[in-house]
């Protein structure tokens, strides 16, 4: 599709029926007297010169990276790669944070949102020297910037977006939408850093980023950091005008002051530097203000927390006009502004002429001299930068070197006794009550309106929530953030975990899939931090997936999806972690596991209702060390020699597995059956396709070399499916599993709605077993229809009672071998 046809650059907003006083409430600045030296303003724009300079560079140029003579086409990439458009608004920005770092000594990271805006971001880390400390090969010199310009989005560089192999960086910016709430799991627990984010306008459109806006309701200043937004309005996506860019400054300050915030417009391009380092200093002036206030026992109710709204045209400094259409000022500016430099000798001549309006031999020691190396920064454009070097946004511990491991209570003194039921969420409450306690500063819940709902609400007696607008949980340093958006939850446990703490997600089972791309990316920056040498260990992602489809309660058709599990399987093998704990000291087990892992994504599926407990806490421990054991106590002589093998994967679908062995037990006792629990989903695959797969030895040795198996899983059976391609003998399996069939029904009556119910299972196993059994071949059929007409007769019951029969969830009970 063609881009708009515009009759401007940078066309400005058609003005708003607001009345004027609107303008009233954003923040004014007398720029004009600010105190800044010239000398300042003079540093600021020669660093910006020169990062932009090496930002457009990046884009194009393999050799003559300073312009020593005229451009050929082969000193021009072979693919012309990058997004050029957002980067003079981000070398901006980079350049006021470093005048105020080593101004006020201010401790800050910097989370960039528009992500395809990495050429900005490594210029100025280049140029700072804060690639070198962790890739020797980007030296601030004449080979080092060769490197940088040459292998840029190129086979062994950088690649075009901002990723973990970035200095600084702790947030993906592939998929648009969470730098913002990334920003505030940041600044939570760190009272002393200030996380600037750049939201630009194209992902201020998204909504994940219109709800994160409310993401200061739940910082407490007293305890916790700042975020500096700055939202960059210039104007354009890919290929048409962004919706902030079409709000006249009116709607803007109306639009912010809704959110809670203090909007200050910088607009004034002939003063852009003045009227930005003054706007950056009110800024952090009133986060201090706000932060004193609460730290001494005073604190603001409903703050209004400072937001900067940076309009500059999108390409600025860029070619103008190509072809008789605008460029700067254009969304033709977001990507490669002359796509054919590489082969027309017109575009070339204008590369030529923009770079060169940069006025490089200024910028750069062209042959160096005895205290410079040879196309280094020129002091002048250095002088900006912080002289400490930890300072420095590319250097800052908090986003590479913080983690901080949890103390983990001893899980075991917090089981339950074997052959009892118990909630396998009520109990873990239990256990994470003490982690908070333990843990007073490096644990939070980020929960999306469902803790109590999912039968955690233990941890309440030990903590509040955290809503600062809230009478009742505000200035309580509550450990609970509680917002009915997954994706904020997710994107402030990101920041959280990425800055050195640890977290936890606990959630719906169904509404796990709403943060299923972000999981996605975050997966991506974590299987490349894990890569990245320097990139020290974080904690792992931790989900909580309950209320599931097996026990619907108020909920229906609508509330069943154990999708998430099928995403999480999709991930890097070495980062992807699913359990399903078949009872509560198990959970606990896994639990205690998962708190203390690292880089991992950990997906823990469970009931929350009273279940079963199988395991005493010794028994749990083997069994989750293991990840599947054959459980004796219901395997006929302790499963030696099974005619067949039934697998439960999951709290209430294990049960019906138990119930079909009792029922066979007493219904067909010739049939020999081994009953086998997974609780590390991972080991089914073949062997080397996950760290936890089993090898084909130990896979045959707990599920027998020929005979049936006949799998009882909690989640959709193309997921085990998927899993177990590759191993021998997948065609003596039977898998069940959730087939979308459902509604507001009773618990047992969705097992039977899916397949997965103890009469099923029998069934299915007694047929599979008279292939190797000849008494039970004898009264295979017989006793497979007793069971399939004991489910329908069961149905009946429900449909006309609106209960399951009494009994049926009772602990099945074996008599001894």
């Amino acid at each position: 599709m063609p881009g708009q046809r515009l009759f401007q650059s940078d066309p400005p907003a058609d003005p708003s029926h607001l009345p004027d006083t609107e303008l009233g409430n954003s923040v004014k600045l007398d720029v004009s007297s600010f105190a800044i030296s010239n000398a300042e303003l003079d540093a600021l724009r020669k660093f910006r010169s020169a990062a932009n300079y090496v930002a457009a560079a990046m884009i194009f140029l393999k050799d003559d990276v300073l312009l020593e003579r005229q451009l050929t086409f082969d000193d021009i990439k072979p693919r012309l790669l990058g997004h050029w458009g957002t980067c003079p608004g981000l070398t901006l920005v980079y350049a006021h944070l470093n005048r105020i770092i080593k101004k006020t000594d201010l401790d800050t990271l910097l989370v960039v949102g528009p992500g395809h805006g990495a050429p900005a971001i490594l210029s100025c880390l280049w140029l700072e020297d804060s690639i070198s400390p962790f890739y020797p090969s980007y030296t601030r010199d004449r080979a080092g910037l060769t490197n940088l310009i040459r292998k840029f989005s190129a086979p062994g560089g950088f690649p075009s977006h901002i990723n973990a192999e970035t200095p600084g960086c702790i947030h993906e910016g592939g998929e648009l939408g969470y730098a913002l709430a990334v920003a505030f799991g940041a600044a939570l627990d760190n009272p002393h850093l200030v996380v600037t984010c750049v939201v630009g306008d194209g992902e201020a459109e998204t909504g994940p980023t219109a709800t994160a806006w409310h993401g200061y309701k739940f910082i407490d200043p007293a305890v916790s950091g700042a975020v500096l937004p700055i939202v960059h309005v210039n104007g354009f996506k890919i290929s048409n005008r962004t919706i902030y860019g079409c709000m006249d400054d009116k709607e803007l300050v109306a639009l912010f002051c809704g959110y809670g915030y203090q909007p200050r417009i910088v607009k004034d391009l002939a003063n852009i530097d003045k009227d930005l380092a003054a706007s950056m200093e009110w800024a952090l002036g009133e986060i201090a203000r706000i932060q004193k206030a609460a730290r001494s026992g005073k604190p603001i109710v409903k703050p209004r927390w400072p937001v900067i709204i940076l309009r500059t045209p999108k390409g600025l400094s860029g070619p103008k006009e190509l072809h008789g259409e605008y460029i700067e000022g254009s969304y033709r500016s977001h990507q490669v502004p002359l796509p054919n430099a590489k082969t027309d000798e017109t575009e070339l001549k204008m590369l030529q002429s923009w770079l060169a309006s940069y006025d490089p031999q200024q910028l750069f020691c062209i042959g160096g001299d005895k205290n410079t190396p040879d196309c280094a920064p020129c002091s002048e454009v250095l002088r900006i930068v912080p002289d400490d070097r930890d300072k420095r946004l590319g250097m800052k511990k908090e986003a590479y070197a913080a983690y901080q491991p949890l103390k983990v209570p001893a899980w075991a003194t917090f089981g339950v006794q074997k052959r009892s039921q118990a909630s396998c969420m009520k109990t873990v409450g239990e256990f994470l009550k003490q982690v908070i306690t333990d843990n007073p500063t490096r644990f939070r819940i980020f929960s999306p309106d469902e803790l109590e709902s999912n039968k955690l609400g233990a941890v309440l007696e030990v903590t509040g929530r955290d809503m600062e607008w809230d009478v009742a949980s505000r200035a309580q340093n509550g450990r609970i953030i509680e917002i009915l958006s997954e994706h904020t939850c997710q994107g402030m446990l990101q920041g959280y975990t990425l800055t050195g703490r640890t977290g936890l997600f606990p959630s719906y089972e169904a509404f796990l899939g709403i943060v299923q791309t972000m999981m996605v990316q975050y997966s991506k920056f974590a299987k490349m931090a894990f890569e990245t040498k320097w990139r020290q260990d974080v904690g792992s992602i931790n989900y909580i997936e309950t209320s599931t489809w097996a026990r619907q309660e108020h909920n229906g058709f609508s509330h069943q999806n154990p999708g998430f599990i099928g995403a999480v399987l999709n991930l890097k093998p070495k980062i992807a972690r699913v359990y399903l704990p078949p009872d509560a000291n198990c959970w606990l087990s896994t639990m205690a596991h998962c708190l203390r892992s690292r880089n991992y994504i950990n997906l823990i599926v469970g009931s929350k209702q009273p279940t079963s407990v199988w395991l005493d806490q010794e028994e749990a421990d083997r069994h989750c060390i293991a990840g599947a054991s054959v459980w004796k106590f219901a395997s006929v002589d302790g499963g030696v020699d099974p005619d067949v093998v039934l697998v439960g994967i999951g709290t209430e679908v294990t049960f019906e597995v138990i119930a079909a062995a009792a029922l066979l037990r007493k219904q067909v006792p010739d049939l020999r059956v081994r009953v086998v629990n997974v609780t590390d989903l991972m080991i089914l695959g073949p062997y080397g396709s996950h760290p936890h797969a089993l090898s084909e030895d130990d896979f045959d040795t707990l599920f027998t070399v020929d005979r049936s198996i006949i799998i009882n899983f909690h989640g959709y059976p193309l997921d085990i499916k998927g899993m177990m391609f590759g191993r021998p003998g997948v065609e003596r399996m039977v898998i069940e599993g959730y087939r979308e069939e459902g509604t507001t029904t009773t618990p047992f009556d969705m097992m039977l709605c899916n397949g997965t119910s103890r009469y099923h299972l029998a069934a299915a196993a007694v047929r599979a077993g008279a292939l190797f059994n000849s008494k039970v071949s004898c009264v295979a059929h017989e006793a497979a229809s007793f069971f399939m007409h004991r489910a329908a007769k069961d149905k009946e019951y429900i449909y006309l009672h609106g209960h399951d029969p009494d009994g049926m969830f009772d602990t099945p009970v074996f008599e001894k071998n």
